[in-house]
């Protein structure tokens, strides 16, 4: 069999016509194809309009025609830069927070708002001043859960719109002044005197009340008060020391004393 010359050279321009063919036909389908992972959703858009979401799979696009942009709907964390806030007693603190977000409607979050994040950020801030600013700092250093709920509240509320959950806000740091930090030390160093002082006149009062109550059963029998002094005189006895302790009856003296006491005849 002979192929001619010319033959050869149609057959060689053919194949690679093919050849290219096949391949702009694989570059229209890899771009045509997508694969979208669980985590991930693609809005698209149809000649500018908006189609809705798609995925997880894969997901055909026309070239040309469709536009893709994908949303990630894993929770996010965004760190809240330090902010420096005039609580409402007047009193500058500089406080930092974390925002835990994610995106459930992915169509919203990328036509409401040009860019969720920056704008789920930039709430966060003004909130964290707003909030921190309309409260004491005795209640931002003991309220600092109901403080948390409030932001989380406000945040989740304006970003509903943007197909945005705010899921929890927590304020991280709080930096105090170096002056108020000592006030704080010696109000609560006073707090501690005031609780001591507080304390042992509570044990005084008691230690009161007993002796009272002690008082009044050795009244009725005074035999009472002569063993708790022969009691006395043991423990006294049982330490080491030269002095020694002897119990005098009062019944041996009470005869010389009334002696004295009494009246002379004649007077």
């Amino acid at each position: 069999m002979i192929i001619d010359i010319s033959d050869l050279g149609s057959i060689i321009s053919g194949l690679g016509t093919l050849a290219v063919a096949v391949f702009f036909l694989l570059i229209v389908l890899s771009t045509a194809i997508k694969i979208v992972p669980e985590y991930r959703r693609i809005v698209l858009f149809r000649l500018g309009r908006l189609v809705g979401s798609r995925g997880p799979g894969i997901v055909f696009i026309m070239p040309f025609i469709d536009r893709a942009v994908t949303v990630d709907l894993r929770i996010l964390t965004l760190d809240v830069p330090v902010q420096e806030v005039i609580t409402k007693d007047n009193v500058a603190i500089k406080v930092n927070a974390v925002v835990y977000f994610r995106v459930l409607e992915p169509s919203k979050s990328v036509v409401e708002v040009e860019n969720y994040i920056i704008a789920t950020s930039q709430l966060a801030q003004t909130t964290l001043r707003s909030v921190v600013g309309s409260v004491e700092l005795d209640e931002v250093l003991s309220s600092r859960e109901k403080i948390n709920q409030e932001l989380q509240k406000i945040i989740d509320d304006r970003t509903d719109p943007w197909g945005i959950k705010v899921s929890a806000v927590e304020v991280k740091e709080l930096e105090l002044p170096e002056g108020m930090k000592r006030a704080m030390a010696r109000q609560a160093e006073a707090e501690r005197e005031r609780r001591a002082k507080i304390i042992a006149a509570e044990g005084e009062l008691q230690a009161a009340e007993k002796l009272s109550e002690a008082a009044r059963k050795m009244e009725a029998s005074p035999i009472t008060l002569q063993l708790r002094y022969l009691q006395t005189i043991r423990e006294i006895s049982g330490e080491r020391n030269t002095t020694t302790f002897f119990p005098i009856p009062v019944d041996l003296i009470k005869p010389f004393v009334d002696k004295l006491t009494s009246p002379k005849q004649g007077d």
